[in-house]
């Protein structure tokens, strides 16, 4: 009998609180991205306001359906030309603060939705 690690355990996030997140057995004192491709890795998060496609690129190549974006403790809007150029590319795009954009995150993810996040723990 072979095992494998379970990929959907891998990615789920299992805990997030200010200044960290664990994702699996890993833990990140930065702000992550998860691609749609399974890909983790530390993200340097712009300012908000700033936020533009480019800064995606590493989420875009997975093709996702939607990218959530956790901001921080507090809610904030994404920049409405960034929702609309995401838009014309067929991807949607949820803001949310940081917790509920897990919660989310964990939910779509165990419904093998072809997903991203970036995910702001400060």
């Amino acid at each position: 009998m072979k095992f494998s690690r379970d990929q959907i355990s891998a990615l789920s996030i299992r805990k997030v609180e200010p200044g960290l997140i664990h994702f699996g057995d890993r833990t990140f004192d930065t702000d992550v991205f998860v691609s749609a491709d399974g890909v983790i890795g530390s993200f340097d998060l712009p300012d908000l306001a700033s936020l533009h496609e480019v800064h995606l690129q590493p989420l875009l190549s997975g093709d996702p359906e939607l990218i959530i974006l956790g901001t921080g403790w507090q809610p904030v809007f994404a920049p409405r030309d960034l929702v609309f150029a995401l838009a014309r590319r067929g991807i949607g795009l949820e803001t949310m603060d940081t917790p509920a954009a897990c919660r989310t995150y964990n939910i779509l993810l165990s419904d093998a939705r072809r997903l991203a996040a970036i995910i702001k723990i400060r």
